[in-house]
């Protein structure tokens, strides 16, 4: 179950656009790293960064109610984007920058206070706020990178299997000439080459928000492997467990397996099968990205089912079937 960005700022679905921002407020007051330290805090406020940025957003706020958080991130119901495409949302935003411009605004005096002893802080523009921290000590003039952006990007077995292309929309801060800001959305388009595995980034440079006196963050995605109802993979192997019955295990067995490519192989054997034996179909598993041409195998595992109870006929049967030992 996806995550639920009403829940996350402490409020019911259908709360209003100012009912979000004084939530999102509370929330990244309380949870702020600078002010708390406990083990967890800084996971929370990035969480209600992530909530605000959806919940702020009518387009994304629309698409969330619909569908929830997985129909946002994997397309659903988003449209397309270009002919024969779509795109995913994915979260980007800084936690740190995204606090700053919901307590203040271009050119605006800003005053807050993170409580206790400390004294309240006070800027002018925002973007310096990123730069001097809570101590003070100010902004340096050398222009400095923000750190990369990750996310994670789910891919299927079979896109991995054929390879395909992914095309993620992200919305960025953008700085115009005259030095005020705009969000601008963009579709970043991510070719996923066959066999590539997980943990594989794809960056892209500079394409996160623009701030002043600050070179854009790079964008990455890593890939995930998606869950599978069938499969699991194995580097570039395929596991595949078949359920076999006792009585065929001992007798034999003729069966057709499924393949990534939703092809069946006919199996057949005459042979006893053990507990957790397993056969290996050559070159039905996953390309390998470092060897053009070459596959891995479809590891078939058999799991054999023992029935709950026998009758007193059948287990005699056995008894002068089998031998004692």
């Amino acid at each position: 179950m996806g995550k639920d960005y009403y829940k996350t700022l402490g409020l019911s679905k259908g709360a209003s656009d100012d009912e979000i921002k004084k939530a999102y407020r509370k929330m990244a007051l309380k949870y702020h790293p600078d002010k708390n330290k406990e083990p967890g805090a800084e996971a929370k406020f990035k969480e209600a960064a992530e909530a605000y940025d959806v919940l702020s957003d009518p387009k994304k706020k629309e698409i969330f109610d619909k569908y929830g958080e997985d129909g946002l991130k994997e397309g659903g119901g988003a449209g397309g984007a270009g002919p024969g495409g779509h795109y995913q949302y994915a979260f980007h935003g800084d936690p740190m920058r995204m606090f700053t411009q919901a307590f203040g605004g271009n050119g605006m005096f800003t005053e807050f206070s993170f409580g206790g002893n400390q004294p309240d802080v006070m800027f002018e523009d925002p973007f310096n706020f990123m730069g001097m921290g809570m101590g003070g000590h100010g902004q340096s003039r050398r222009q400095k990178q923000d750190p990369p952006v990750h996310h994670d990007l789910p891919v299927s077995l079979e896109d991995i299997c054929t390879g395909c292309t992914k095309k993620m929309k992200i919305t960025r801060k953008i700085v115009s000439p005259d030095g005020t800001s705009r969000t601008e959305d963009k579709v970043l388009t991510i070719n996923i080459k066959p066999g590539w595995k997980s943990g594989t980034k794809v960056t892209f440079p500079k394409e996160g928000d623009q701030m002043p006196g600050r070179v854009p963050a790079d964008i990455a995605f890593v890939i995930k492997d998606k869950s599978h109802p069938l499969f699991k993979r194995e580097n570039s192997d395929i596991r595949y467990v078949h359920k076999v019955s006792l009585r065929d295990a001992l007798c034999g067995v003729s069966i057709k397996i499924p393949t990534l490519d939703g092809t069946t192989i006919p199996f057949k054997t005459s042979k006893v099968i053990k507990p957790n034996s397993i056969e290996r179909i050559s070159g039905q598993g996953l390309p390998n990205p470092k060897n053009s041409g070459r596959r891995g195998d479809l590891i078939v595992e058999f799991d054999i089912r023992f029935p709950d109870s026998l009758s007193a006929d059948a287990k005699q049967l056995i008894l002068n079937a089998l031998p004692p030992n």
